[in-house]
């Protein structure tokens, strides 16, 4: 931060400081986007990384959060010479990216859709404690009111079908997810999983997996079989519920939660994965997202990575 450039703590007051800028610079710091800002920082949880502060000068804006010494997940997962995560400490990371999801769904006023639930947003801290991170994209519901459907944004492999075409982003699209990473964090594997020639979703894989009775055979190799067999059987079988392809039959985040703990049975799964069924809206052909493997945006129509289109119903 240079001299000059004005940094506030997360008690300020950001809407007047934000009125105070002209031109260019209250476009970009508009009251929109103080109020978001000044709502995340009223988020408190053990499982979400804590909004210390901003700053604002020289044209940008910088939010300063607390500092997470073991990085984010994915470098534990897919960082090339990384020493494989203990299962013990994978199942730890599970159930408290479950409790912040849980906190941010049903426990706090308004219902956040963080909307970019993915292993490089899941900080680890001195213990390997999971915080959730980066609320760049979330977005408030009031709790019973249904889908949000605004400008489209997420990561490609992380965003369910429905989400992708409709835009209607929601509580059940997170816990979407919420499995997609479970079934990461158990098996050790990107989302889109090399087959041959072709590219197949992690969730398809697993589910091919589970049809045939052998779904621990997904289990990441590296751990050389060293996990709780029934706890990890059940990290898979909450991960493909939470993905199902069909929203309505996906868990709440409580429901998983239950489950993951133990305090609710394993669901009954089909042993063929289902095929979504849902019709999009004339207009839905475009959505903006970011690759799996990186933080990258483009832009394009049909099936290209990435575009823009805004509306909001319920």
């Amino acid at each position: 931060m240079e001299e000059g450039d004005d940094f506030f703590d997360e008690e300020s007051e950001m809407e007047d400081d934000f009125e105070k800028d002209t031109g260019p610079k209250r476009f970009r710091y508009g009251k929109e986007y103080a109020a978001e800002v000044r709502i995340i920082s009223r988020l408190r949880h053990r499982n979400l990384v804590r909004l210390i502060g901003w700053c604002h000068g020289g044209g940008e804006l910088l939010l300063v959060y607390e500092l997470m010494p073991n990085g984010s997940l994915d470098t534990h997962l897919h960082g090339i010479g990384a020493p494989p995560l203990p299962w013990p400490r994978r199942r730890e990371i599970v159930l408290g990216l479950g409790a912040a999801l849980l906190y941010l769904h049903e426990e706090w006023e308004q219902c956040v859709v963080h909307r970019d639930i993915k292993p490089s947003n899941v900080m680890l801290d001195a213990a390997f404690n999971a915080k959730l991170g980066d609320f760049g994209l979330a977005r408030l519901v009031d709790h019973g009111r249904g889908s949000h459907t605004t400008v489209l944004a997420g990561t490609m492999g992380y965003m369910d079908l429905e989400c992708m075409i409709n835009g209607r982003a929601n509580a059940e699209s997170d816990v979407y997810s919420f499995g997609v990473v479970l079934l990461e964090i158990a098996c050790g594997r990107h989302p889109m999983v090399p087959n041959g020639k072709e590219l197949t979703h992690l969730v398809q894989w697993v589910w091919e997996s589970y049809g045939r009775g052998v779904v621990l055979d997904a289990a990441d190799t590296r751990l050389h079989g060293e996990f709780h067999a029934e706890e990890m059987e059940t990290v898979m079988v909450v991960g493909l519920w939470c993905a199902h392809p069909d929203r309505s039959f996906r868990p709440s985040i409580r429901q998983a939660i239950n489950v993951l703990r133990s305090e609710e049975p394993l669901p009954s799964l089909p042993p063929r994965m289902p095929v979504a069924t849902f019709m999009p809206p004339p207009d839905a052909f475009y959505y903006t997202s970011s690759v799996a493997t990186g933080g990258t945006s483009s832009t394009g129509t049909g099936t290209t990575q990435s575009s823009t289109r805004e509306r909001t119903t319920c």
